[in-house]
């Protein structure tokens, strides 16, 4: 079951969980769907979209969950990145976690996804 992620800050997610359903980040409604990393995507995105940016979580969702509405398109450097047409049904959800800063400002990913591999 591959996963991909969606780093989201916190108060942003939790209005998710509340109602039920993810719309997206403002990013996220402004491109029309909701921008995910791979595993090995994960660190240059936290990098080059939150960097020093605290109180943040990390999403693991379900690829396949997502059926068609999820499309791997072309981004940084020709990369395929997954983007969701649709708001998130949470039931595809598998964990959230904190993304807390580290004493160097860079983001501390779980130890599976810093090497790369789902956590």
């Amino acid at each position: 079951m591959p996963l991909i992620y969606k780093i989201s800050p916190r108060a942003v997610w939790r209005e998710a969980e509340a109602i039920g359903r993810f719309a997206g980040a403002p990013v996220d409604r402004a491109d029309g769907y909701i921008h995910f990393s791979s595993a090995d995507q994960v660190a240059e995105t936290a990098a080059r979209h939150f960097a020093g940016v605290g109180d943040l979580v990390l999403v693991a969702v379900e690829a396949e969950a997502l059926g068609p509405a999820l499309r791997y398109e072309p981004s940084r450097g020709g990369a395929l990145f997954p983007h969701l047409y649709a708001d998130l049904d949470l039931t595809a959800v598998r964990s959230v976690t904190e993304l807390p800063l580290g004493a160097d400002g860079r983001h501390v990913l779980p130890t599976g996804l810093a090497a790369g591999r789902p956590a």
